[in-house]
This record gives C-alpha cells, sequence and structure tokens, in this order.
C-alpha cells in the first residue's frame, strides 16, 4: 500500500493554500483599488473563508457518494472559472460573489485529498503521508505570500487571482490518471451524516479545529496588513508572512520524526504552545522581525497541532471518512471567516495588537483542552500507542 501522497493532489493542495492565502498581502491595494475602505476589502477574505467552510459538508458527502477524484475535478473546474472572473471584477460587489464562489469549489480539494490519503494509506504511515501532504500545503502558502505579493506590488493584484485560475484547470486535467480508492459504503446521504454527527470524538475535533481556525487562519490573515499599516512594502510584507510557510515545511520535517516517539497529545502540547507564542511576540510590536518570528512560529502551531488533529478526524469515523473531513474542514474555514470578520471593526480602527493578543490568550485554553482530549482518546482507543508513549 502508498504511504505517501500521489504527487498531483500535493500540487493540488499546492495551488488551493496559494489561492487561499494569497488575498492576504493585497488588503490593502485591493481597498485602494476599487477605492473601498480597508474593512470592506477584508470582506474579500472573510467571504471566501466562509465560503470554503460552508462548503465542505456538500463536497464531503458527494465524495463518499460519486467518488473522490470527480468531486475534486470538477470543483477544480469551477474554481478556475471563479478565479478568472475575479480577476477581471470591475467592483467589489463582483469580487467579493467571485471569491465566494471560488472559495467554495477550491473547499473541495484540501479534504478531498486528506480523505484520499485516508482511504489509500495505512492508519500506522498516515500521519507521515499527511506531513507531506502538509508540506505542499506550506509551499503554496509560502509562495502565495511571497510571490503573489510580488505580483501586486510589481504588477496589479488582479494578476494574482489569474494564477492560480489556470493551474487549478492544468490540476483538473492531470487527476484524470489517478484512480478512484475503495471506500466504505453507506446507504443514503443521512446515513453518512448521522454516522458523524453522533460520534462525540468527531464532534469535539470539530470544536477545536473550529477554535484553531479562528486563532490561527482567522487572524494570521491580518499579519501583512499589520506591516502595511505600518508604511512597509507590500512586496515586503509579503516576503515578511511567507515565513509561515517556509515554517510549515520545516516543522513539518520535524513532526514527521518527533511523531514516531511523542504521542500525538503532546505534538498537540507543543503546536498550541508555539502558537500563543507567536502571536505574544507580534502583540508587543508589529514589525519585519517580530512578524517573521510570529509566522513561523505559526507555521509550527500548524504543523504539529493541525496535523495531529487532521489524523485524529481520518480515524474517528472510518464508513464515513469523507463527511467526516469535509466538517472538519467546514469547522477550520468556519472558524477563520468568524474570527476574520469580528476582527474587521478593530483592524479598520488599526487595534491590531488587541486583535494578535486575544489570538495569544486564545490557544492557551485551546492547548489544555486538545492535548488533554487527545490523551484521554488514545487512552481508550488505541492503548498500544498509549502504552509505547509512556
Amino acid at each position: 500500500m502508498p504511504t505517501r501522497p500521489p504527487l498531483v493532489l500535493s500540487a493540488a493542495t499546492l495551488i488551493s493554500n496559494f489561492d487561499r492565502f494569497a488575498v492576504t498581502p493585497m488588503l490593502v491595494l485591493i481597498a485602494l483599488g476599487l477605492q473601498v475602505p480597508l474593512g470592506a476589502a477584508v470582506a474579500a477574505a472573510s467571504g471566501y473563508f466562509l465560503a470554503y467552510g460552508l462548503s465542505q459538508p456538500v463536497w464531503g458527502l458527494l465524495s463518499d457518494r460519486f467518488g473522490r477524484v470527480p468531486v475534486m475535478r470538477g470543483t477544480l473546474l469551477g474554481a478556475a472559472a471563479a478565479g478568472v472572473v475575479s480577476a477581471l471584477a470591475p467592483n467589489l460587489t463582483a469580487l467579493l460573489v467571485a471569491r465566494a464562489i471560488t472559495g467554495a469549489c477550491m473547499g473541495a480539494v484540501v479534504p478531498g485529498s486528506l480523505t484520499y490519503v485516508g482511504d489509500t494509506v495505512p492508519q500506522e504511515n498516515r500521519q507521515a503521508a499527511l506531513s507531506d501532504l502538509m508540506a505542499a500545503s506550506a509551499m503554496g502558502t509560502a509562495l502565495a505570500t511571497a510571490v503573489g505579493g510580488l505580483l501586486a506590488g510589481f504588477l496589479d493584484w488582479r494578476a494574482v487571482f489569474a494564477v492560480p485560475a489556470g493551474c487549478a484547470a492544468l490540476c483538473a486535467f492531470l487527476l484524470r490518471k489517478l484512480p478512484e480508492p475503495e471506500r466504505a459504503q453507506v446507504e443514503g446521504v443521512r446515513n453518512h451524516l448521522m454516522a458523524v454527527l453522533r460520534n462525540r470524538w468527531a464532534l469535539l475535533v470539530f470544536g477545536l479545529v473550529f477554535v484553531e481556525g479562528a486563532v490561527l487562519l482567522g487572524t494570521m490573515t491580518f499579519l501583512a496588513s499589520a506591516l502595511v499599516q505600518e508604511g512597509v512594502d507590500v512586496a515586503v510584507a509579503g516576503l515578511a508572512t511567507a515565513t509561515y510557510g517556509v515554517g510549515v515545511w520545516s516543522f513539518s520535517r520535524l513532526v514527521k520524526v518527533l511523531g514516531r516517539r511523542l504521542a500525538v497529545w503532546q505534538l498537540i502540547a507543543i503546536g498550541g504552545t508555539a502558537m500563543a507564542l507567536g502571536y505574544l511576540v507580534v502583540t508587543a510590536d508589529a514589525n519585519i522581525a517580530t512578524v517573521v518570528v510570529a509566522a513561523l512560529l505559526l507555521g509550527g502551531g500548524w504543523s504539529f497541532m493541525h496535523s495531529s488533529l487532521q489524523t485524529w478526524v481520518t480515524s474517528v469515523v472510518p464508513k464515513a471518512r469523507g463527511t467526516a473531513v469535509a466538517l472538519f474542514a467546514s469547522a477550520l474555514f468556519l472558524g477563520s471567516a468568524v474570527a476574520s470578520a469580528a476582527a474587521g471593526p478593530l483592524i479598520e480602527r488599526g487595534s491590531y495588537s488587541l486583535v494578535f493578543g486575544i489570538a495569544a490568550a486564545t490557544a492557551v485554553p485551546l492547548l489544555i483542552t486538545a492535548s488533554a482530549c487527545r490523551y484521554h482518546y488514545q487512552k481508550r482507543n488505541e492503548p498500544a500507542r498509549a502504552g509505547r508513549a509512556r
């Protein structure tokens, strides 16, 4: 059986992350280009996250019913079309609608890839395989904030939406050769959904990842705009926040090594601590140096905590894995959408330190709760692994 994700899935994951994070360093430029307040331009990010999150259950149910590959191919083509419209949008309303549709379509890619790995890679090798997928995700994030910022600064912010649109169409074409994996059959959409919603461990993981999405993704959106607000060039701000992707890639390699020696709850605790420290650093002062340090630590938080939560959710309801993973991703991005929308008024007033401070404070109970619950789950459901960890 395979121990690594197919290359085309890694590429699709990279493109999905590029598209999702490319808007981060461009918020100020979009506001200036469309002559709207910065708070209104933030909706281009929060609307994308919201649509991305709300679409997850639909794609999960459809992938359990019709297959992983057909759903990913169709949504990549939809994302390509909506991405072109985003690049040509004449006003903010058109842009928001196009970004929402793009987010909804891109929402199938990462959970579909995770589910494919869950279907094809044995449990004992799954966290390592998911770490490889996360490395591709990190490259997409880094390229989005670095290359996206450069394209926006030297060409036009519209070009940043056109690039992933073309790549999404190419990935959809390449996916035609990927074999569809065998998957457990549960009769009827309602049975798929209820199998997940009646599982208390699944519901717990959804709650944890909702808070993680709010703390990490929703708040991290404002790192680049905090620098731009201080007068830093948008290209430089993009390069500074691109170190998040470097952090994810580097720490994901470390997770592969430590994952064989540490219990999963310990990996979660390390990740949560890194997230809290990252936001504490940037709360004190938002400059290039502190943002770079914060972004690296947040990358570590994502690698350690999120990869552990991802691995956890692929095992809680195996017979409806696609639905479980989709609801997991939905909770993640709903959390990020809620956080970015709630922070909009504070960002409009320039209260970046307050936003980052709230995120740092929230990360502490998150890491305590997540690590304690994972320890309890491992003791009850994975006694052999728990014994080795001790």
